[in-house]
Order: C-alpha cells, then sequence, then structure tokens
C-alpha cells in the first residue's frame, strides 16, 4: 500500500475530523491574510470537504457520507446483489 493510498484510507475512516481540520487550517489562513482572500479560502475549504466526503462514499459504498444528504434530484440506489 502506497502513501497516497494509506491517506485516502485515514481519509476516508476519519471524515468528519478531516473536515473539522479543513475548517481550522482555513481560519488561520484567514487571520493570517486579515480575511483578505477569504473567498477564495472558503471555495477551497468547500471542495476539499467534499473531496473528502467523496473519498468517503468511495470506501464504504450504498453509505451516505457524513454531512451529505442526498439532494432531491439524486435517484434512489440499487440494493447491492447478494454474494453467493
Amino acid at each position: 500500500m502506497g502513501f497516497l493510498d494509506k491517506v485516502k484510507n485515514a481519509v476516508s475512516k476519519n471524515a468528519d475530523k478531516v473536515e473539522t481540520a479543513i475548517d481550522k487550517v482555513g481560519d488561520v489562513v484567514d487571520k493570517k491574510t486579515q480575511g483578505k482572500y477569504a473567498s477564495h479560502v472558503d471555495k477551497v475549504q468547500e471542495a476539499a470537504k467534499k473531496a473528502a466526503r467523496e473519498q468517503a462514499a468511495k470506501q464504504r459504498p450504498g453509505q451516505v457520507p457524513p454531512n451529505q444528504q442526498p439532494g432531491p434530484n439524486t435517484p434512489p440506489q440499487a440494493p447491492n446483489p447478494p454474494l453467493s
């Protein structure tokens, strides 16, 4: 297992903690830049959180990732066929 695989695995197991860390890092950047780039930081934070949620969903198929509920246009998922 390579380094990137280990990171992906850690992210998928700790998605809620990763999102908290993303928020804290964004706050630090905002403080250091005196909010000059706040809108850009917010966009990056949201993209990073989305990537973390998607990685968690890949590791746990069929389960809705934390803080992400299916939208009104999300089709229902078919049940997994039984293993024989």
